[in-house]
């Protein structure tokens, strides 16, 4: 089987890992949400208070996970942890983080590994400049930080969590600013990537608007 790699990156709550199963699916392609890894070791980091700014303890902490996905389900250390993921603590830690060189390190060889030879869709902040700057069809997916916030907090309405509007959006802009200066694989567009503003298009017009550059690559 031929690989076929396609990266859809962007800021937080833009839509990717929405439009990434529904595209995955469309194509039979394999999709791997490399934020979902990133939040099991923000998971991890907070209960067992881990001391980020030690590299010895990050060091330790990632001999001591161990990262599974099966279908729809997120296991760490053998525990499904797939609703403890998506808790606004955990998203108020995940970029931290995920800006530590150590863990970027780790995940990325992971991502890579898990994808080799499968024609697969990953979302992420790095996945078109860093992960896999040779896939054959990048996207940069955005939407303004009002737009994202809405999204966000309806989710969290889906999942029976109490936010408020004010919190979520200054959480998103945190979030943006950690993203996108961190030295770490910095979230960027890449040269070749198409960028897809999402704030006023439905699911369907984004899964539409990429399966045109899916089509395009492999017609």
């Amino acid at each position: 089987m031929e690989e076929f790699v396609v990266t859809v990156d962007g800021p937080a709550g833009s839509g990717k890992s929405t439009i990434a199963k529904i595209v995955a699916k469309k194509y039979d392609l394999t999709y791997l949400d490399t934020g979902a890894m990133y939040r099991m070791i923000a998971l991890y980091s907070l209960e067992n208070r881990v001391n980020l700014e030690d590299e010895r303890s990050v060091v330790e902490m990632l001999e001591n996970t161990k990262l599974d996905i099966i279908g729809n389900q997120f296991f760490l250390n053998g525990k499904d942890v797939s609703a403890e993921i998506r808790t606004p603590e955990v998203s108020a830690v995940v970029s931290p983080v995920a800006a530590i060189k150590a863990v970027r390190v780790k995940l990325v060889e992971l991502q890579r590994e898990i994808s080799k030879g499968k024609r697969i869709i990953l979302d992420g902040r790095d996945i078109g400049t860093v992960v896999f700057p040779k896939a054959q069809v990048k996207i940069f997916l955005v939407a303004s930080p009002e737009e994202r916030a809405r999204r966000r907090l309806n989710e969290y309405k889906e999942k029976g969590i109490e936010e408020d509007y004010e919190s979520v959006l200054n959480s998103i802009k945190e979030r943006d600013h950690i993203d996108s200066t961190r030295k770490e694989s910095p979230l960027k567009k890449a040269e070749d990537a198409i960028e897809i503003d999402s704030s006023k298009m439905s699911i369907d017009e984004v899964v539409e608007a990429i399966s045109n550059c899916i089509d395009r690559k492999v017609g």
